[in-house]
């Protein structure tokens, strides 16, 4: 067996503590509205980070790429609708993704947010080629208002529960555990 496989060992961390509490709480808000949480779940899972400071970077991430590529998929697909109406494939698809990801990579790092290019890029890319001519604009105005909701949920779960407090929280679990098991 390799050195690595030796010393692996599962590991339940303050992180993964917070990601799971981010998620249920966004699902569940969604589920009171009877909305789907999906991408909500997603932006806060994306932004659940291992301090307030990795949070806002991968939430930020997360957001602002979802409003770039969500504003450049809207803009690009109503200019390819203008050529082809009922939305079906054409080269013309082509040349905007490639025109879309220049623009959002010059936009990303105009914006200082070099890490938005993935998410953007997901969202354009959806936009481009998943979205039904009828539903591009709501599409991407749920994405961006759904992304920043799981976003602004990870961040207050990342505000609400400081590293230092679930640790404590994990070690006083951990301690009660191994004094049940003892008696």
């Amino acid at each position: 067996m390799d050195q690595s496989r030796q010393h692996f060992h599962l590991h339940v961390g303050q992180r993964n503590i917070k990601t799971g509490i981010a998620a249920t709480l966004v699902a569940l808000l969604y589920f009171i509205v009877d909305k789907n949480p999906t991408f909500a779940c997603i932006g806060a899972i994306f932004g659940v980070g291992r301090d307030m400071g990795d949070s806002r970077l991968n939430g930020g991430n997360r957001f602002f790429g979802t409003v770039i590529g969500g504003f450049l998929g809207m803009g690009l697909f109503r200019l390819y609708i203008c050529f082809f109406p009922d939305g079906r494939y054409h080269f013309l698809l082509l040349v905007l993704l490639f025109i879309g990801v220049v623009i959002l990579i010059v936009a990303s790092q105009l914006f200082r947010w070099p890490g938005a290019v993935q998410p953007g890029g997901v969202v354009l890319c959806i936009i481009l080629f998943n979205t039904p001519v009828e539903t591009y604009i709501s599409y991407s105005v749920n994405r961006m208002i759904d992304t920043g909701i799981g976003v602004l949920v990870a961040l207050l779960i990342n505000w609400l529960l400081p590293k230092e407090r679930v640790e404590k929280w994990l070690l006083a679990t951990h301690l009660k555990r191994v004094k049940a098991d003892k008696t």
